[in-house]
């Protein structure tokens, strides 16, 4: 069985950049080297350069299909198999081919030419690979109907880049070197707009640089290289959900500003444990900067964090990786190395930074109570610690009057009991001070002597400091579990209202009923969304965006509770006490907002500016119109004045002239805002500028005073188009000036730019004349400016860039 043929493909951006020709260029090479060489499919598109190339190259003749009774032409697979090249040139990979051919798919019959092993050389356009379509349509309002699986682009043995800039791409486009000259001006204004041809230029290399990463990790793991190749510099930051992680991160991007080509990346390893995660919010605003600065988050979960943390910088080809100071004292690392120590013991050739920051080397202590209240809230920790003082006085009557009955073990454990109730209930302090008022009262009312503190049997000593120990240890655990379910009831809680705000969201809901949730989920009042008026000066003035609620607040002083959503924006409530965490959660709402208030405005702008566009669609075609039905009258004008011969007065030949040239100026004009109107800028000499104006107005002129001064310097422009405007602003000047009185021309050096002044006699309303206004615009997209000043004389000043010496 032969060996599968190889695949290369020439990807390029837009219809134009060259994929057909480098590919048949590319068979002639291979012929010349006395490969075995065949097109079976090349469509040149009546590009000349693009056909020459194909002569000379042997061609399979084509399949021809009749559909719908029409005749169509596709590659003959059978034809091509049966020749059964060393290689095969085949024209459009994602082609669909005509119903009642071999295969649906051109992709299928090259499959069929690699499966015999033939090499098999093709093309292929960005817009037209399946995982892209969506982002295309989005950037050109096209939708491909030719559409190739991006697995069958990955499988390619090679992928080589046709590119071309879009300035280049436009200028080919004009000369009509891609399409015929009836679909140029369609072109230029809708899919080969600059925006686009750069969009889709930047897809093409994005997607180009992923398949180079992909063939770089699968050569190291096919050839077990475990270590990283610094091909370009990867720093990782490992974050912990610490406040510090922002330091961090600034960090890691410095190292990666002083490295061009590098990238950043940022990693969160969440424990096994799924209860014991960072700050929520922390991590919030940390994945925000991240991707603020250009880099990427990750979070994963993994038991050991440094092992974990290697794992990935590994497979990522990490070169460096930021961490913060350990958070533990001296005696805590001797017990454990920290994160860090591990992660430099395991590192290899993986540099390792570690930066302090404010929130390291704590206090000097193995571990850390928690704060009063931070495990189960405010409300059951006081109840706890109120309980602390009132049930174990409660049960110590009880055991007392069963004094007879119960001995001392049953009664510390019955004290256990409320010890543990209290931890579950408050956290740590309620148990611990539970704990001591146990063993004092059991020890004063329980232990032999009665009512005193003293304890006359050893055993009862031993029985007391055990139940100390042990209530400690068991509060400590089970406070720690209280915590953490709450911390687990309390995100889950947090989740489920912003999980339900972003569904609302992408549901379409309008602000009112977004607000309205946010409203039910904090159990508020009234809620409102304030927007800032900015003409309100230094004291501000607010509106109304959108509001819920009885009597929603309409400043933000009349809140109960505020969260500022960006320099413009805040929302306001009006209701209970929130809590911290509540404000928190209340902030993530408020930025949703934000982001939902400005999806609303961005979608109203893009409402608008599709009517603005369709409108200037209409009227570019309305004016391709004008232009060509004026310029077929004048034809017939230019006839009839022609066969009148010298009878016609010559006023009428000069009137047809003039209209001509308006006609032409009105193209032009078109053209230019457009886009369409080529420009080739350069450093041009403004003498001989001048000196071809000068020619262009033709013998017989009235006279220019010129005052140049000696050794002016080239500006960029155009030469052609600034011979144009020239040659429009000195006629114009000498129609219009009386006799006797003839048109001054001046310049000026400026620092970086030339300025030449024309003055004349016009009238005032010569500023809105068609050329004029074709030359401010010709001056303004070569870079200079066009200005009139003056009263009875106009001056026109006409300003360049200069070239650098």
């Amino acid at each position: 069985m032969a060996a599968r043929g190889r695949l290369r493909i020439y990807l390029g951006a837009a219809p134009g950049v060259g994929k057909t020709y480098a590919m048949l260029h590319e068979g002639r090479r291979l012929r010349d080297e006395g490969a075995d060489v065949v097109i079976g499919l090349a469509e040149p598109h009546g590009r000349r350069l693009t056909a020459a190339m194909a002569e000379g190259l042997e061609t399979v003749p084509r399949r021809v299909l009749t559909h719908r009774d029409a005749r169509f032409e596709e590659m003959d697979v059978d034809a091509v198999l049966a020749r059964r090249p060393q290689t095969a040139l085949v024209d459009e990979l994602a082609h669909s081919n005509v119903p009642g051919s071999r295969n649906a798919k051109r992709w299928q019959d090259v499959e069929e030419l690699l499966d015999a092993g033939i090499d098999v050389i093709t093309t292929l356009n960005i817009q037209h690979l399946e995982s892209l379509n969506d982002v295309v349509r989005q950037i050109t309002g096209v939708r491909q109907r030719e559409r190739l699986p991006d697995e069958v682009a990955r499988r390619a043995d090679q992928i080589e880049l046709v590119d071309l800039t879009p300035e280049l791409l436009r200028r080919r486009m004009t000369h009509g070197d891609i399409y015929p000259p009836g679909r140029i001006e369609a072109a230029l204004t809708h899919y080969f707009r600059v925006g686009n041809l750069t969009a889709l230029r930047e897809l093409a290399l994005l997607w180009l640089a992923d398949r180079v990463e992909e063939g770089l990790r699968r050569y190291r793991e096919e050839h077990g290289i475990a270590a990283p190749w610094e091909t370009r510099e990867r720093i990782l930051v490992g974050l912990t959900g610490g406040r510090e992680g922002e330091t961090l991160i600034r960090r890691a991007a410095r190292i990666t500003d002083r490295t061009p080509g590098s990238e950043l990346l940022a990693l969160y390893v969440a424990p096994g444990d799924a209860l014991a995660v960072g700050n929520p919010a922390a991590l919030a605003e940390q994945r925000a900067l991240v991707e603020s600065l250009g880099g990427s988050y990750h979070q994963i979960t993994g038991d050991d964090v440094a092992q974990t943390l290697l794992e990935f910088a590994r497979e990522e080809n990490v070169t460096q990786i930021v961490l913060g100071a350990s958070r533990h004292s001296r005696p805590a690392t001797l017990l454990r190395p920290d994160v860090g120590r591990r992660t430099i013991d395991g590192s290899g050739p993986i540099d390792v930074h570690i930066v302090t920051h404010e929130a390291a080397a704590g206090p000097a202590l193995l571990f850390r109570l928690p704060r009063p209240g931070e495990a189960t809230g405010p409300r059951r920790f006081w109840a706890a610690m109120a309980g602390a003082v009132v049930l174990p006085p409660l049960l110590t009557l009880a055991l007392t009057a069963l004094r007879d009955r119960l001995g001392l073990g049953t009664g510390l454990v019955l004290y256990l009991l409320v010890v543990v109730v209290l931890a579950l209930v408050g956290g740590v302090w309620p148990a611990l001070l539970g704990a001591v008022v146990a063993a004092l009262l059991a020890d004063y009312y329980l232990t032999v002597p009665t009512h005193s503190l003293d304890i006359a049997h050893g055993d009862d000593i031993v029985a007391l400091l055990v139940f100390v120990a042990v209530a400690v240890l068991v509060g400590s655990a089970a406070g720690r579990a209280a915590r953490r379910m709450y911390q687990a009831v309390r995100v889950t809680s947090e989740a489920q209202a912003l999980s339900r705000l972003a569904t609302a969201m992408m549901h379409g809901e309008d602000l009112p009923a977004l607000i309205e949730q946010i409203r039910e989920n904090f159990g508020l009042r009234a809620v409102s969304l304030l927007q800032r008026d900015p003409r309100g000066g230094a004291l501000p003035r607010w509106f109304v965006v959108a509001s819920a609620g009885d009597r929603p607040p309409e400043r933000p002083y009349e809140a109960d509770a505020e969260s500022p959503v960006d320099d413009e924006l805040t929302l306001a409530a009006r209701g209970p006490g929130l809590t911290a965490d509540d404000r928190r959660i209340l902030a993530a709402c408020a930025a949703q907002l934000g982001i939902a208030h400005a999806q609303g405005r961005l979608i109203r702008q893009v409402a608008e500016t599709d009517v603005l566009v369709a409108a200037e669609r209409r009227r570019a075609a309305v004016l391709a119109l004008a232009v060509r039905d004026l310029r077929g009258a004048l034809r017939t004008a230019e006839q009839a004045l022609a066969g009148a011969g010298g009878t016609a007065p010559e006023t009428a030949r000069a009137a047809v002239l003039r209209a001509g040239q308006l006609v032409d100026d009105l193209g032009d004009l078109g053209r230019l805002h457009a886009g369409a109107l080529d420009l080739y800028l350069r450093p041009v000499d403004l003498g001989e500028v001048l000196t071809a104006a000068l020619d262009d107005l033709g013998p017989g002129g009235r006279t220019i005073e010129l005052a140049l001064p000696a050794g002016l310097p080239e500006v960029i422009a155009d030469a052609a188009q600034l011979t144009r405007v020239f040659t429009t602003l000195t006629a114009d000047a000498l129609r219009h000036s009386p006799p006797g009185r003839s048109p001054v021309l001046t310049a000026e050096v400026l620092p970086d730019r030339l300025a030449v002044r024309l003055a004349g006699f016009f009238g005032r309303e010569r500023g809105d004349s068609l050329p004029l206004r074709l030359s401010r615009d010709l001056v303004e997209a070569m870079g200079g400016t066009l200005e009139l000043s003056g009263e009875a004389v106009l001056s026109v000043t006409l300003t360049l860039p200069t070239a650098r010496q």
